[in-house]
């Protein structure tokens, strides 16, 4: 019924169908026929490239680029996003340097004091972040976790922190929690809690 009636569905969100995926490759090439990225680029550069381009103060990319605030999206290069990418190569002198961004990841970790985390859903981008903190002592020193996935399943989105604690990717001194329950609810909530406590 959704499809007929023009929309995508992400989890509980649903979205109009030309406000996704065709106007994301849209904006895509766009943005890589007026920059022309050329070479070996980094993700994270890239990024702060997209986020000059997007120019709107609603954008978390747009704070991130004037701040220069790394982005690492190791999962780029699937979907609409990363189409386009592709796209753009076979014509043009560019490369995604993914290996950039590890290092980036690698520095980071090694040159930090304190590590932690705040996973929101699962699968690559969660992995990756407490792949790379189990190399930073003994792992994150602070983990929040917020996810509807079960555990039994054996599913990295699922994993609670005592599994990442068997792996040393987070401390067994750390401060973590695990919360079950949907993100579009929590996120908010959370954020609602450290503006009263920031007084913000």
């Amino acid at each position: 019924e959704l499809r007929n009636r023009g929309y995508h569905r992400l989890g509980n969100v649903f979205i109009k169908a030309e406000n996704y995926g065709e106007l994301i490759e849209n904006r895509m090439r766009d943005f890589l026929g007026k920059k022309k990225p050329e070479g070996r680029v980094a993700v994270y550069k890239l990024l702060w490239d997209l986020g000059s381009y997007i120019n709107n103060q609603a954008s978390f990319l747009y704070w991130c680029s004037r701040n220069k605030i790394p982005v690492i999206v190791p999962g780029i290069v699937d979907g609409a996003v990363g189409y386009q990418l592709w796209q753009f190569s076979q014509n043009e002198d560019f490369i995604l340097d993914i290996m950039q961004d590890e290092k980036l990841m690698s520095d980071l970790m090694w040159e930090a004091e304190k590590t932690g985390a705040l996973i929101i859903g699962g699968g690559v981008s969660k992995h990756h972040v407490i792949w790379w903190s189990q190399f930073a002592g003994e792992g994150l020193d602070y983990a929040i976790y917020l996810t509807t996935a079960d555990e039994y399943d054996g599913s990295l989105s699922g994993a609670r922190p005592k599994e990442a604690i068997s792996w040393r990717k987070i401390s067994t001194k750390s401060r973590h929690i695990f919360v079950k329950g949907d993100a579009t609810v929590t996120l908010p909530l959370l954020y609602l809690a450290l503006l009263q406590k920031l007084k913000i």
